[in-house]
């Protein structure tokens, strides 16, 4: 994949600077709360760096069942947003006890997050990566040398988008407050568990790929943290459910990760 195609730098770009713009700290009105915030950010974004590129060892290379020769070209590689939503999400969780971080996760971050991806998509979908598997039915699009293929992109976008919107008004009814992405984790695992029937991955286990173990790491991680926050919430998050904006709306640090 030319990860240097204009099209493909032009989405992913679009969905870093709407990650980049968009106020999703506006309620944070502390000064010290905000700057932790912000903190907490930075040690997600590493965490979803080094996720991102672990998954890709397992899902693509079979590490470490299998013996990589040329790590160069591994490292130079393509990179996974299921292992960044993994390892960014734990390496949030194990610095919150270090740093005092008492907030809940921000559920508009959780909202804006799959429009992020699905934006991203759209580079996948002009650059030809993270396609489908060969397939002549109605639904298939020309892929890679004019092969007809499942539209592995497009379905994905779709379900990004649609998420997307359901979390907005998830956001402005308080549903779920506080385990959004919790609840993101579980159905993107669900959805990336399905639809790697139909993607163009490499499969290992008898048919099964290594991003669907990735996705049931996703789902069971999900799952245990949103029961935990269902079950016993902290009691201090009470004090953010029905915060108001005041001043003027912060910029968060985050990335747009390439699936």
């Amino acid at each position: 994949m030319n990860l240097f195609q204009p099209t493909y730098l032009l989405f992913v770009g679009f969905g870093v600077l709407l990650a980049l713009a968009f106020p999703v700290a506006r309620h944070i009105r502390d000064e010290k709360l905000r700057r932790q915030y912000y903190l907490m950010q930075i040690i997600t974004l590493i965490g979803a760096v080094v996720g991102a590129k672990l998954s890709v060892l397992v899902g693509d290379c079979h590490w470490p069942w299998a013996t990589i020769d040329d790590w160069q070209s591994v490292l130079s590689s393509g990179r996974s947003i299921t292992g960044a939503l993994i390892f960014g999400f734990l390496f949030a969780e194990i610095a919150k006890p270090i740093v005092g971080y008492t907030m809940p996760p921000n559920d508009r971050f959780a909202a804006l997050l799959p429009f992020t991806i699905g934006i991203g998509r759209f580079g996948c979908l002009t650059a030809g990566c993270c396609g489908g598997l060969p397939y002549d039915g109605w639904c298939a699009m020309p892929g890679a040398a004019g092969v007809p293929r499942y539209p592995a992109q497009l379905f994905e976008i779709i379900f990004q988008f649609t998420i997307g919107i359901l979390f907005i008004v998830m956001v402005k009814r308080k549903i779920f407050f506080g385990r959004l992405f919790s609840f993101y984790l579980i159905i993107y695992g669900m959805f990336r568990l399905l639809t790697e029937f139909i993607r163009d991955t490499p499969k290992f286990f008898g048919g099964f790929s290594g991003y669907q173990l990735i996705s049931l790491v996703m789902i069971a991680l999900g799952a245990a943290f949103f029961l935990k926050r269902t079950v016993a919430p902290p009691p201090g998050w009470n004090n953010f459910r029905d915060a108001t904006t005041a001043g003027p709306p912060a910029r968060p640090s985050l990335e747009v990760s390439h699936v």
